[in-house]
Order: structure tokens, then C-alpha cells, then sequence
């Protein structure tokens, strides 16, 4: 006798797969995916021992007692109290925000002036912005040798100033002249890449917004401070940033202008050339005080994520102050065409 099924309980064969993507069931659906997964592993492989890794492994070892080959002593919190209290590591923060103010200002004003200059009609304006971002692929240890003859005593700065009447300065000897020469190497190195990036920036400003000013009469300086400027500001804040990151991270400048077997003279006369990278790195591969050297990375982090975020707070401004520039020109070209 043959049985008659219920259609209520019989397999739903016709129903619809849910919409979306459907995880492979089958030993031979799941090879299929393997070989997308194998292309992009390495990425991951070497974020993960490059990346990741060292990133966790410097909290652990900011805790640890550690000179890098015997057995780690756990000390918690007691090498960020003995940083707190480390006179030489709040020598170099200072010095560091120094060099950084004598040279990310100028610089992004510098870079502000070569973009307008560039953007303008002039000849051979591709060979300019070629020179401009040499010295940003240049390698930095050969450029600092350069500068080092030419901030010497007898080097070519101080034969220029004599030839002018003025007196030597002493670049690589006196507290000013040490962080003057640095900052100068910065400035040389930055404002190319800088100028580039403001000039991409005004590229991509609208001419409807330079014919707007132009129609409601504003003169060059209006049409700078609520035209250009405005529309800027996304680019400056990047540049602000990106420099502020860049500036309290230097190293390589004053390591090798001022290289010394000497612990106690690592920075220069004085240690006034001393950074915080340049003292975390004499603390842990001259010193061997890896943990020490792992609070200090922790502390410049936090002090970099502060430095941003109130450059972005400065830069960024409000809704409210990103509305009078080009909106409302923009209002009363609209207004004016509406008569």
C-alpha cells in the first residue's frame, strides 16, 4: 500500500535560499575559496611578525626589566615613574618641540607659497615641482653628512654671513645654532612634499568658486582668505598632521650630525641636539634597557595622539567657521542671478 505524504511534511525542495552570500558546505566549495585566501596571506603573515607583533610586544616588554638577552623581570609600572623622573628625557621633549616649532611653521608657510607659485602660469612649472620632491626621496644620512660641512665652523653658512658683514654663528656648538641647523635640514627635506601637497589641493579647487569672488568684486587678499583658504583647509589639516607626527619623531638628523661613542655626548654640546627618538634609541640598542626604551616609545605615542588632536581641533574648526568663506558667495552669486 503506498503512503501519502503530508505537504507539510514533506522537504521544502522549492523553498528560496535566503538572500546573501552562502558559507560553502562541501570540502570542495571550501577549496575553492583557498586560493584568493593563500594570494592574500602573505599581507597578514608579515603585518602579523612586523606589525602586530611588535606593537603587542612593546606594551608587554614597557612592564618588563629586560636587557635584551637574559631573563625579563616584571616591574609593572616603575619605568614610566623612573621616566617621569628621567631630567634628560624632559631635556630632549623639550628640545624636540622646539626643532619642531622652528620647523614645521615656517615650513608649511613656505610650502603654502611655492603651491601658489606653482599653480600659476609659469614655464617649466614641471621641472619645478620635480626639484621640489627630490630632496624627499634623497637618503637623509647622506644629506646630513652635506649639511654637517656646511654648518661647520669654517663651512660654507658661516663663509656666506661673513661675506654679508656678519659674524659666524656656531651651528653645531651653541644651543640656537644646534636646533637652527636642524630644523633647516627638516625644512629643506618637507617643504617640496609639502608645496605638492598644497598644490594638488588647489587644483582641485572649482573656477566657478574664483569667478563667484570675482563677480561680487573681492580683491586678491578677499579672495585668499575666503576662497582659497576655506577650501584648503582639509589639505592644510593633513599636512599639519602628517608634519606634526613627522616632527616629533626626529632622529636621523640629529644622530648622525652628531654621532659620538659616547653616551654622554649623544645630542651634541650639551645634548641640546638630543630628541626623544635619539634618547629612546641610546636607552635601548646603546644601553640595552629595552623596557625603558618601550615606556619611552608609549610616551612619545601619547604625546604625538595629543599634538594631533588639538592640531585638528585648531585646523579642522567647526561647521559654523567652514560656512562664511565660498557658501556664501556662492548664496549671493545664486541671489544676483535669481534678479
Amino acid at each position: 500500500m503506498a503512503t501519502v505524504l503530508d505537504p507539510a511534511d514533506a522537504p521544502a525542495a522549492n523553498e528560496k535560499q535566503p538572500a546573501g552570500r552562502t558559507k560553502p558546505t562541501t570540502p570542495g566549495g571550501r577549496r575553492r575559496h583557498f586560493p584568493p585566501l593563500l594570494a592574500i596571506s602573505p599581507f597578514y603573515v608579515l603585518f602579523a611578525a612586523f606589525g602586530a607583533f611588535p606593537i603587542v610586544f612593546s606594551v608587554y616588554l614597557s612592564f618588563q626589566d629586560w636587557d635584551g638577552i637574559g631573563d625579563m623581570r616584571y616591574v609593572g609600572l616603575k619605568q614610566y615613574g623612573w621616566l617621569l623622573q628621567d631630567s634628560v628625557f624632559w631635556h630632549s621633549v623639550l628640545n624636540t618641540f622646539e626643532i619642531w616649532f622652528l620647523s614645521t611653521v615656517p615650513m608649511l608657510f613656505l610650502a603654502l607659497v611655492l603651491a601658489f607659485l606653482l599653480h600659476s602660469q609659469v614655464r617649466f612649472s614641471g621641472a619645478y615641482r620635480v626639484a621640489y620632491f627630490i630632496p624627499n626621496v634623497t637618503s637623509m644620512v647622506a644629506m646630513t653628512v652635506v649639511f654637517g660641512s656646511v654648518f661647520a665652523q669654517a663651512g660654507l653658512a658661516n663663509s656666506a654671513l661673513r661675506v654679508i658683514g656678519l659674524d659666524g654663528v656656531g651651528w653645531l656648538s651653541s644651543e640656537w645654532g644646534i636646533k637652527s641647523s636642524v630644523s633647516l635640514m627638516i625644512i629643506w627635506r618637507w617643504v617640496g612634499y609639502n608645496a605638492l601637497i598644497f598644490l594638488a589641493g588647489l587644483q582641485a579647487i572649482p573656477t566657478e568658486h574664483f569667478e563667484a569672488a570675482r563677480v561680487d568684486g573681492a580683491n586678491s587678499r578677499q579672495t585668499l582668505f575666503r576662497v582659497v583658504l576655506p577650501q584648503l583647509r582639509p589639505v592644510v589639516l593633513f599636512a599639519a598632521v602628517t608634519s606634526t607626527i613627522n616632527g616629533l619623531q626626529i632622529f636621523t638628523e640629529s644622530q648622525v650630525l652628531f654621532q659620538s661613542t659616547d653616551v654622554g655626548t649623544t645630542g651634541g654640546p650639551g645634548q641640546e641636539g638630543m630628541t626623544i627618538v635619539l634618547y629612546l634609541w641610546q636607552k635601548a640598542f646603546k644601553e640595552h634597557q629595552f623596557g625603558y626604551g618601550a615606556a619611552m616609545g608609549w610616551v612619545l605615542f601619547a604625546i604625538i595622539a595629543v599634538f594631533t588632536v588639538i592640531n585638528w581641533r585648531l585646523v579642522a574648526g567647526s561647521d559654523d567657521d567652514r560656512r562664511p568663506g565660498i557658501a556664501g558667495l556662492l548664496r549671493r552669486k545664486g541671489a544676483r542671478r535669481g534678479r
